[in-house]
């Protein structure tokens, strides 16, 4: 089993390595599309201006980042898997003047800190890439000092988010993408009713509430929605690599027409729904 779980884990490394490049270009729009999940959470997490913020699987920074603000004379830890998605947030802190603000490349399951150290634990988009969800969620837990916040995002189901469901449903469509063994890592494998808030409290945090939170993706066009798609998100590359040219062309002219049928006031808007979780140690 933990050889099992290490290969996800060095799968997720090579993964996030590989597509840092393309999380870096488009950083922006994507931190303006999340920032309304990373708000909510922060809204959980109950922060001083002194506090100790742990962010999980922070990719390029944030929440992390906007915490910083909030917490001026205290102090924010960013961790992530991968090295190069952590040297663009460290890059972004940089540019943005942010000085309370480290960066830490370790795993979610074996975090190298000692218990109790954080007055907050935020993670946003990362449970669902953890080998062992349980395990990660104790992990916050120990490292959550008594009273503390431990806030996460996961994506809500597949009907309520369809800025993922368009490419991935056409893709399927066309070639194919067998299923996945059950529990593997994936966008919405922390969809299912209940799970999240069992994790949590099996882990010993109290009072967990639960927030749904809805925005929109927006591109300026059809044809950038594509891009972006084919450029950050893992599983669309790994389905189009089973298509051959004529496929793949087909592919993509279905999903361009699809985005279009989500145009509105000059702009792509497709619909992201997620579930902020908060508890407290």
């Amino acid at each position: 089993m933990s050889s099992n779980l290490d290969h996800i884990r060095d799968q997720q490394r090579e993964t996030w390595d590989r597509f840092s490049t393309g999380w870096k270009k488009w950083d922006g729009m994507v931190q303006g599309w999340l920032a309304p999940f990373g708000a909510a959470m922060l809204r959980h997490a109950d922060l001083h201006e002194d506090s100790r913020v742990l962010d999980v699987a922070a990719g390029t920074g944030e929440p992390g980042l906007t915490a910083a603000a909030s917490v001026p004379r205290g102090w924010v830890t960013v961790t992530d898997l991968s090295e190069q998605m952590l040297a663009a947030a460290a890059e972004s802190a940089g540019r943005r003047g942010v000085h309370n603000f480290e960066t830490r490349v370790c795993d979610a399951g074996a975090l190298p800190f000692a218990d109790a150290s954080f007055d907050a634990v935020l993670c946003r988009f990362g449970f669902m890439f953890f080998p062992d969800v349980a395990l990660a969620a104790r992990e916050f837990a120990r490292v959550a000092k008594p009273g503390a916040r431990v806030c996460a995002a996961v994506w809500s189901g597949p009907n309520k988010n369809p800025w993922a469901t368009t490419v991935m449903a056409t893709i399927a469509r066309h070639v194919d993408m067998p299923a996945p063994p059950p529990g593997s890592p994936g966008l919405f494998r922390c969809a299912p009713e209940g799970m999240m808030r069992t994790a949590f409290v099996e882990a010993g945090l109290r009072d967990v509430v639960e927030e749904e939170v809805s925005t929109f993706m927006v591109h300026e066009t059809p044809e950038q929605y594509w891009q972006f798609m084919t450029e950050i998100a893992a599983p669309v590359v790994a389905g189009l690599a089973k298509a051959d040219a004529a496929e793949r062309d087909r592919i993509q002219n279905e999903v361009v027409e699809l985005a279009r049928q989500s145009m509105r006031d000059g702009s792509v808007q497709m619909f992201s729904t997620a579930t902020v979780f908060a508890g407290t140690r």
